[in-house]
């Protein structure tokens, strides 16, 4: 009888969210399950780890399952590392992160707390997917995102990933019927134009709620936007080596020594 892969399961929105709990029921169906992820929302908190305070875990049992479930104290990145140093006994055959309340296409991969545990876990060399669904509610509906969760899971599990590759997902806010198929994709030239409420508490000190509008400036059909806004699940691979080969050659011509 084949073995059952090894699942870690994690995320950014806490280990109560809906996102999470259908991520677990849907990777229960495939191979045996560890949950580890923060007992709090930390949306936003990109690759932040705990370096000045200490760290809880804690083992709980939130619903149904076979899954073993841990709750940290810290963020998405510092539950991938916990995960696979101190609560695994053999390195996952899988990282699953999400399934996330709200978007990270495009620029939004650099502030996600989401893809950013999925990162940690390819770093570590373990194939890694993020999921997010464009629904920012508590209360979405995520029903329609299993059989394409798995669809991507499964084919990972199978045919594995590129060194330094992880893939974030991201699913329509549409039913099952309207979504049209899986595209891979690129990631969108898009960026945030930001603002400040400037306010002032009771006691006269000002404060600042940060706000803006997403703007996607990418006009090409074969992104992530593109997909999405056209009822496709949208697959962008990503690299964590940050490293911009196509300039090396230039800065070598400069005078840097003298």
């Amino acid at each position: 009888m084949a073995k059952r892969p090894l699942i870690l399961v994690t995320n950014d929105d806490g280990i109560t969210a809906p996102g999470i709990r259908t991520l677990i029921e849907v990777m229960n169906s495939i191979g045996d399950v560890i949950v580890v992820a923060p007992d709090s929302p930390q949306s936003g908190m990109g690759h932040a780890i705990t370096i000045n305070s200490t760290l809880f875990v804690e083992e709980i049992k939130i619903d149904e399952g076979k899954q073993r479930e841990y709750s940290c104290s810290g963020t998405p990145a510092d539950c991938v590392k916990l995960a696979i140093n101190e609560i695994f006994d053999r390195k996952p055959d899988l990282c699953v992160s999400g399934i996330n309340h709200g978007s990270n296409s495009s620029i939004n991969v650099i502030y996600s707390g989401t893809m950013s545990a999925a990162i940690e876990a390819g770093i570590e060399g373990i194939p890694a997917i993020g999921f997010s669904l464009l629904d920012y509610n508590w209360n979405a509906n995520f029903k329609a995102t299993k059989s394409f969760v798995k669809t991507i899971a499964e084919n990972v599990l199978k045919e594995g990933l590129p060194k330094g590759v992880v893939l974030n997902v991201n699913l329509p806010n549409l039913p099952k019927k309207d979504i049209k198929g899986i595209k891979v994709c690129r990631q969108a030239k898009a960026n945030w134009e930001e603002e400040f409420d400037k306010r002032k508490n009771p006691q006269g000190r000002e404060y600042y709620w940060l706000t803006g509008k997403f703007v996607n400036l990418d006009k090409g059909e074969d992104t992530d936007e593109w997909a999405l806004k056209n009822g496709y699940v949208s697959v962008v691979p990503i690299q964590f080596d940050l490293t911009a080969h196509h300039c090396i050659q230039n800065l070598n011509t400069w005078k840097l020594n003298g």
